[in-house]
């Protein structure tokens, strides 16, 4: 198993299994460039790659590693649309851009899977992803959900399992049916992360490690973002940051959420064995409000990740909490020992839906992705590309989406929330 020499990012199975480390150094200078973007999660790489490609310079300026955050230690499940729901697009944005929206989150797919084979990176992609029901009313959604993709989305491929098919998905007695993407699937996202780093250096983007962004200031027409140590003048930014916003832009911050999730892989369980837990290699969600979500691992472990905390407070001995959760879908893993166990956080918004826009005219951001991260980093780093080479159509279809902030303020919200959360946690029992 490869290991990092240094302690850079979080000990996790990622870590321990990613491919070598960039080691790209901190800024001790100034630069001139079109863009700075701040954040190298998979947002910010994203962005600077499609940027690079456009003939643009850019620079990155990541606070840690490449990577280091939800880009790195997340669940790695590939799944089309977002977190929202569909009326919330429709409610804000009407039927036609809804449907645009909706059609350029299942295209978000594509560009992953393209970005992967078309520079050939090791990041362990495994087609299909299924969304499991735990519940009578959970198969009615998924009913309706595919009817309704395939009568005014456009979205044909996705099939309804029913409950006597799914143990080619899951063998455990727990899930009522489901709803299987082709299209959607689950890879490394450290690994898929590192590889689009490396494909945006040789394109000729610059990153910087250990660089944390202190200030924005415009002068003289340019924006200048500053660093402890260096700075960079850019005609452009994009701020990439997510829950590690801050005092960068508190009028961000405050529309997103940090939320922990954690994870947990088993032991190497064999090949036989691993099969016979899930037989299709697809990657599983529940329909729960506080769900589940689980994969194969390529090594023949188990992927488990949940205990989703609105608190910022991990549970009390991760591992064994994480471990009791698994037992429920797969009792017959009682005696199978846990290797890692890591957690991190993710932003997610008032009404789920992609946080899209401009803090002027000339700094962009996206952020609030609600857990469907892989696909619509690679929509936003895309899609804001094409606005700063001045094609903003696209990016203007979510730009247009309002955004409320968290109640509460600082020192209230987080409990407010946790309250909130108790009650969902209350109705997914029911």
């Amino acid at each position: 198993m490869k290991q990092f020499s240094e302690q850079s990012h979080v000990d996790s199975y990622y870590a321990a299994t990613a491919n070598k480390p960039l080691h790209r150094q901190s800024l001790d200078t100034s630069l001139n460039v079109d863009v700075c973007v701040v954040g190298a999660g998979m947002t910010g790489v994203c962005a600077a790659l499609e940027l690079a490609e456009r003939g643009l310079s850019v620079a990155v300026l990541e606070a840690s590693k490449v990577g280091w955050a939800a880009s790195g230690r997340n669940g790695g499940q590939l799944i089309g649309g977002f977190a929202c729901e569909v009326q919330t697009l429709r409610r804000q944005l009407g039927d036609a851009d809804a449907k645009r929206a909706l059609t350029m989150g299942q295209e978000a797919l594509g560009m992953v899977k393209s970005r992967i084979a078309r520079h050939s990176i090791e990041c362990d992609f495994t087609p299909g992803h299924i969304t499991a029901a735990n519940k009578p009313h959970h198969v009615d959604a998924l009913r309706r959900w595919h009817d309704d993709a395939a009568m005014h989305f456009g979205h044909t491929r996705l099939r309804y399992v029913e409950q006597a098919d799914m143990p080619h998905y899951v063998q455990s007695s727990r899930y009522l049916g489901g709803l299987y993407d082709p299209d959607g699937g689950h890879l490394h996202p450290l690994n898929y992360t590192l590889g689009l780093a490396r494909v945006a250096v040789a394109s000729g983007v610059q990153i910087f490690e250990d660089s944390c962004v202190t200030a924005i200031v415009k002068q003289d027409g340019k924006q200048i973002v500053r660093t402890g140590k260096g700075s960079v003048r850019a005609s452009f930014v994009v701020l990439a940051c997510n829950v590690y916003i801050g005092a960068l832009a508190p009028t961000l911050a405050r529309k997103i959420m940090p939320v922990g999730t954690y994870l947990i892989a088993t032991e190497p369980l064999g090949e036989a064995r691993a099969h016979a837990l899930m037989p299709a290699r697809a990657a599983v969600c529940d329909s729960r409000f506080v769900l589940d979500y689980f994969r194969p691992l390529p090594d023949g472990r188990l992927l488990w990740g949940g205990k989703v905390s609105y608190s910022t407070f991990a549970p009390r001995n991760l591992a064994n909490a994480m471990r009791r959760d698994m037992l429920r879908t797969f009792p017959q893993l009682a005696d199978a020992k846990i290797d890692y166990a890591w957690g991190g956080f993710v932003d997610i918004t008032m009404n789920r839906a992609p946080h899209f826009g401009r803090l002027s005219s000339t700094v962009f951001f996206a952020q609030g992705f609600s857990g469907h991260g892989i696909n619509t980093t690679a929509l936003a780093g895309t899609l804001i590309a094409e606005a700063i080479a001045g094609q903003a159509g696209r990016f203007d279809v979510f730009a247009r989406i309002a955004h409320r902030d968290f109640p509460g303020g600082t020192l209230l919200r987080t409990p407010a929330l946790v309250l909130a959360m108790a009650w969902y946690r209350l109705k997914d029992k029911l």
